[in-house]
């Protein structure tokens, strides 16, 4: 090659050399990138389905609008991504804003999960065998068993639900997550009730809610533990089903009776703090008075009446009716109502003493001679003769006389004699009337 070739070529060479250092200067300002690499970029350019961020780098970086996080971002914001491809094919940088959100918010799930707390998360759909959960941007699954104490029927029921899950597995390599709805419950409710048993005294009233009704008493939460109020104990008077007295959901207070903790039953009193009926029984029924009451129970000697509930009376089978009757059934029934007189109340022994033949019968006029008490009763003859009816009439005024006597007479021993006595003459004079009645 002659002289001149080699001169028309140095200057060439002398400028590509130039170029080269330039670019080699260029690229030393550029920063380097390398997938998973976090940047802070600017909005450079938005369309409706990426968005155009300067990164520093000889290629602008692109975001697809479903790995955008922040949907309202405008020109010239700086914002945070994550450089997901360095080169897409056509000279891009692909990035992420996404992936940034969801990283932070495994590492904030993975470090709850060390401290072995809890964690919010929100029902976000049911899938075969139990519930996919957001926590924090993280999705986890919740089996159907897991989900309560309680079978659950529905597990649709819980999309869209808050809730609190506890960690049970993680795969870090696959990013899955099993967490427990049912965990959470369970602990929650131990420490719960352990601290309600810590503040329970026999003795003291409590609030609570009445959770169920059953045929022996109602179920009563008194803060995170359940009491039984014994149908007896529900009320003074009789009922046939707890209903009558409280319905579910109805807050109440509440005495309790008792406490096992080793077999976790509480006995609740609800009837102890209502005013008892024999408090005011000497008030509210005093002796004369004529009242209404309801037959609740009969026996051999009377028929108990009902008054008020918890307050019963007796009247006994020689106050049943105006004439004398075989059987209390022959005058009343269970679940008849009835006019009584109070003969007498008694407050400690608790016994009221009642006359339905005696509310019956008009009082007697001033100074007319009062009926024959229940000894006259006690004999019935029939006889045409005026002889027979005064010897018996007579009989039975002496027999009315000893009884009377029997009452206040200060030897009792005598008493008892001179009744029998007297008796021996009745049944004399009953022999004497019915010879009579025969001749």
């Amino acid at each position: 090659m002659s002289e001149l070739e080699n001169k028309d070529l140095t200057p060439t060479t002398e400028v590509e050399n130039h170029n080269d250092d330039f670019m080699a200067e260029v690229e030393s300002t550029l920063v380097r990138i390398r997938p998973g690499q976090t940047l802070t970029g600017k909005v450079v350019q938005i369309t409706d389905d990426e968005v155009c961020v300067n990164i520093g780098y000889k290629a602008d970086g692109l975001i697809k609008r479903t790995d955008l996080v922040d949907q309202d971002v405008k020109l010239d914001d700086d914002i945070e991504v994550e450089v997901v491809k360095v080169n897409d094919g056509e000279g891009n940088v692909l990035l992420s804003q996404r992936n940034i959100v969801n990283r932070k918010a495994w590492d904030s799930l993975m470090a709850k999960n060390e401290e072995g707390g809890y964690v919010d998360a929100v029902g976000k759909e049911a899938v075969k065998g139990g519930l996919i959960a957001d926590i924090g941007g993280v999705r986890a699954f919740v089996p159907a068993s897991q989900l309560s104490q309680r079978y659950v029927e529905k597990i649709g029921d819980f999309v869209g639900k808050a809730m609190k899950l506890k960690i049970l597995e993680v795969d870090e390599a696959k990013k899955r997550v099993v967490a427990s709805r049912k965990a959470v419950v369970a602990e929650e409710a131990a420490a719960k009730k352990k601290e309600a048993w810590e503040r329970l005294e026999e003795g003291i009233v409590i609030h609570g809610i009445v959770r169920r009704l059953t045929d022996f008493g109602a179920f009563v939460d008194v803060g995170g533990v359940d009491g039984l109020i014994h149908i007896t104990d529900l009320s003074w008077g009789r009922i046939k089903h707890p209903s009558e007295v409280v319905k579910p959901n109805q807050e109440v207070d509440v005495k309790i009776m008792s406490l096992d903790p080793e077999r976790e039953r509480i006995q609740l009193g609800y009837k102890q703090l209502q005013p008892h009926p024999w408090d005011t029984a000497v008030e509210k029924y005093p002796e004369g008075e004529i009242v209404t009451g309801k037959v609740v129970r009969i026996t051999d000697f009377g028929a108990f009446v009902e008054l008020e509930p918890g307050l019963d009376g007796l009247v006994h089978i020689s106050q049943c009716a105006t004439t004398r009757v075989a059987k209390v059934e022959d005058a009343v029934k269970v679940g008849d109502e009835v006019q009584v007189k109070v003969l007498s109340v008694d407050p400690e022994k608790k016994r009221i003493s009642l006359s339905i033949r005696q509310a019956i019968e008009p009082e007697p006029v001033a100074g007319e001679a009062p009926a024959e008490t229940a000894a006259a009763d006690e004999y019935e003859v029939v006889a045409t003769e005026d002889s027979v009816s005064e010897k018996f009439a007579q009989a039975a005024e002496e027999t009315v006389e000893a009884v009377a006597e029997a009452a206040t007479a200060e030897a009792v021993a005598e008493t008892v004699e001179e009744a029998a006595a007297v008796a021996e003459t009745a049944a004399e004079a009953v022999e004497e009337a019915a010879e009579e009645i025969k001749e």
